[in-house]
């Protein structure tokens, strides 16, 4: 059966990007070294059509993310910088081969048409919710599962609606002290874990997401 889940890399103090995001600094300021466990390895530098690299721990979960969904799901602020209107022809940090592959849908309150990219990547932009996106998502998806990719606030939103089944984190040796937190705004929700991988930089965490527990009085 498919399931939802979403993947991020987060600090110990559970951000998943630094403060002051631009165009420049897309993960603030001393987000990038949250992914520092990643951008080694030869199964990531692969994918972005770069030689090299090592092969460790972290190895099959970086597979995972290269075949592990039929559609994607991403907040605006992870597709760029732009606010308001589409006054530029933004396409996406990744040049012109993104890595997805499939797929994406972009949440936006501002309409715009699909965009195709090169290796199979399409962004479609949905602009009535994060239900919408999900259903659009898993039909483009089929019996595959679907992936939410952040940012945080997306993230949190599918959290908060309880719309994601399993949660899949990379917890990096970092502390950022400000940025973007992973369940801002969430409560009444439990965790249940279900596999831990420590790895070089980095400890790979799984969590199913459990019942809706009352607040307390």
């Amino acid at each position: 059966m498919s399931k939802i889940w979403f993947t991020q890399s987060v600090s110990a103090d559970g951000y998943s990007a630094g403060p002051d995001q631009s165009e420049k600094e897309p993960l603030g300021v001393g987000g990038e070294s949250l992914h520092d466990w990643m951008v080694g390895l030869k199964a990531w530098r692969e994918a972005h059509g770069e030689e090299g690299g090592e092969v460790n721990a972290s190895t099959p979960v970086v597979e995972e993310l290269e075949t592990g969904s039929g559609a994607v799901v991403m907040g605006r602020n992870m597709f760029g910088p732009i606010r308001g209107g589409w006054d530029r022809d933004w396409r996406g940090w990744w040049g012109e081969d993104p890595p997805y592959h499939g797929p994406v849908f972009v949440l936006t309150h501002h309409p715009r048409d699909p965009v195709p990219m090169e290796g199979g990547t399409t962004f479609t932009f949905v602009t009535d919710g994060i239900e919408s996106a999900l259903k659009q998502a898993r039909a483009a998806a089929g019996d595959r599962d679907v992936a939410i990719a952040g940012g945080a606030a997306t993230v949190n939103q599918y959290l908060a609606a309880g719309l994601i089944d399993e949660l899949r984190l990379h917890v990096a040796p970092v502390v950022l002290g400000a940025g973007e937190r992973l369940f801002e705004g969430v409560s009444g929700r439990t965790l249940e874990q279900v596999a831990v991988r420590p790895a070089r930089r980095v400890t790979h965490v799984t969590y199913q997401l459990g019942e809706v527990t009352a607040p307390a009085v």
